[in-house]
This record gives C-alpha cells, structure tokens and sequence, in this order.
C-alpha cells in the first residue's frame, strides 16, 4: 500500500511502514541523517517504532555533532 507523505517541504509516496524503513528507502544511513514527523524529532533509536500514515510530514536534516 502506497501513501502520500510530505518530505522537506516537496509532496513524495512510500510504501515505507515505518520512518526507519523509509529512510533506508531513500538510500540514507541511520547515523547520516536527523529526522522529524509532524514537526516532532525523532530519535534514531525510536524510528523503528514510528509508524507513517497518509498526510504525515517528514523533515530530515544533518545531525550536529560536537560539542
């Protein structure tokens, strides 16, 4: 099943389930990219667990490092 999801501002479809699962759709490592869903950071750790559904909003971003 195909849903209509929003990603960085552009209208996008997946058949991702999960937040994890669509960033290794789009060919991204985990660790490379930082994540928001409907304006909520996401923690990498909790992407497994975050289901999409039709109308979400995706925002990825570079983590910053350092310190």
């Amino acid at each position: 099943m195909t849903i209509a999801v929003t990603v960085n501002g552009a209208p996008h479809t997946t058949t991702a389930r999960t937040l994890a699962q669509w960033v290794e759709q789009q060919g991204q490592s985990q660790q490379a990219v930082a994540t928001a869903l409907n304006s909520q950071f996401v923690p990498r750790a909790l992407r497994a667990t975050q289901a999409l559904a039709d109308g979400d909003t995706i925002v990825t971003f570079q983590p910053i490092e350092g310190g």
